[in-house]
C-alpha cells in the first residue's frame, strides 16, 4: 500500500517485519523479496536518490541500454507494492534499537514538525550515497549535463568515454588519481579542480603524462541539449572536451545510524557479512553504503540476499505450519 500521511496513524501499533530505508535498486529489491516471502516491510524513500539522476542503464542485463532509472524505479516501486508491501514517501531521523525492536522516526512532507515513530524487527539500509558535484552559480548549469555526458561513475560510464576529450573534476590531490585510472578509456585527460591548489608532486606526475592541469574555478559547462563541448573557466579559459568524471566523492545518507552501538564501518561504508547482515545482527546494509562496487546490479542482488536472510531468521525462529482443514473446504465437501 502506498502510505500518505494520514495514513500513518494507522500504523503506529504496526510492528514490521522489515523497515527498509531507501527505495533505490536495492531497497525495492529487498522489499519485492520480503513481500513474497510474506513477510511485513515498509520501504520509506526520501526522493530522488542516485538511481533516480540515472539517464540510462547501459550495463544492466535485459534492458535497453537507453533505460531511465527513473522508469525501473517506478516499475519496482509498483511491483512492490503489488506484492503487498507498503511505501512511504519520507526522510527517515534516526534509528533506535530498543530490544526486540527498531524505533524509526520519520518526517513527512516539509510541515511536519514532530515526526512518526514507525517500528520493526529488522532494518535494511538502502538509503545510498549522494554525488558530489561542482558548485556553480547556476547549478542548473551542471544538471543539464551531470548523468549524460557528464558522469560520476567510471566503471558504469568509461566506455561511453572511450577515446574522447575528457574532462576529470576533483577537489582532492588523491582524487585526482582517478586519471591514472581513467586513462584506460582514454589518455586525452584535462585535470580540473574547481580552485584547489595542487602540489609540485602531482604537478610533475601529471605532466609526465601530458595531462593538462588547471586550478581556476569552473564558471559553467558549454554544450548543447546535454552534449558537453567543453567547460569555461572563471578567468575566461575554455577546456574543450565531449565528456567528463566527476570524482568529487560523495554523501553517505547513513546519518540515522549513528546512534546505534556496535556497527563497524570501513570509512563511512558499513562492514557486511556475505550476506549484507552488519555488526548488528538485525541491521543490514545495501548497495553504496556498504563495501564493494556502487553497481545497480550489486544493489539488486544485496536486496535478494538480505530479504532473504531476514525470512530465513524468522522463519526458524517460527513454528511450523501444519495441514489443517479450512472450514470452507469442509462445508463445501458436506454439499
Amino acid at each position: 500500500m502506498k502510505l500518505l500521511k494520514k495514513d500513518l496513524e494507522t500504523r503506529q501499533e504496526t510492528v514490521y517485519d522489515a523497515i527498509v530505508v531507501g527505495g533505490g535498486m536495492g531497497g525495492l529489491s529487498a522489499a519485492i523479496y520480503l513481500a513474497r516471502y510474506g513477510l511485513k516491510c515498509l520501504v520509506i524513500e526520501k526522493g530522488k536518490g542516485r538511481s533516480f539522476w540515472m539517464q540510462d542503464l547501459r550495463n544492466y542485463v535485459g534492458l535497453d541500454p537507453d533505460t531511465p532509472g527513473r522508469d525501473i524505479i517506478q516499475h519496482a516501486t509498483t511491483q512492490a507494492i503489488e506484492w503487498g508491501a507498503d511505501f512511504l514517501r519520507g526522510f527517515v531521523e534516526e534509528v533506535t534499537d530498543e530490544g526486540e525492536t527498531f524505533a524509526v522516526k520519520v518526517k513527512v512532507g516539509k510541515s511536519d514538525e514532530t515526526g512518526f515513530t514507525l517500528r520493526s524487527h529488522y532494518v535494511i539500509a538502502a538509503s545510498g550515497v549522494i554525488d558530489v558535484l561542482p558548485e556553480v552559480e547556476n547549478m542548473q548549469n551542471v544538471f543539464d549535463y551531470a548523468g549524460y555526458t557528464l558522469h560520476v561513475c567510471m566503471i558504469c560510464d568509461g566506455f561511453d568515454m572511450w577515446d574522447q576529450k575528457a574532462v576529470l573534476l576533483a577537489k582532492t590531490e588523491g582524487q585526482i588519481n582517478a586519471a591514472f585510472v581513467l586513462n584506460w578509456f582514454t589518455p586525452y585527460i584535462s585535470v580540473l579542480t574547481h580552485g584547489l591548489n595542487v602540489s609540485d608532486e602531482m604537478k610533475q606526475k601529471l605532466a609526465e603524462y601530458g595531462y593538462p592541469l588547471y586550478e581556476q574555478p569552473i564558471a559553467e559547462f558549454l554544450g548543447h541539449d546535454h552534449k558537453l563541448s567543453g567547460v569555461k573557466l572563471v578567468d575566461g579559459t575554455i577546456v574543450e572536451a565531449t565528456t567528463g568524471l566527476v570524482n568529487m566523492g560523495s554523501i553517505y545518507h547513513n546519518q540515522y545510524l549513528k546512534g546505534i552501538e556496535g556497527l563497524e564501518y570501513d570509512g563511512q561504508n558499513l562492514v557486511t557479512n556475505g550476506m549484507c547482515q552488519t555488526s548488528h545482527a538485525r541491521i543490514f546494509a545495501l548497495g553504496d553504503l556498504k563495501q564493494g562496487l556502487n553497481q545497480v546490479s550489486v544493489a539488486v542482488a544485496d536486496g535478494t540476499l538480505a530479504a532473504t536472510q531476514i525470512w530465513r531468521n524468522i522463519r526458524r525462529a517460527s513454528p511450523p505450519r501444519k495441514w489443517e482443514e479450512r472450514r470452507s473446504h469442509l462445508l463445501y465437501n458436506k454439499n
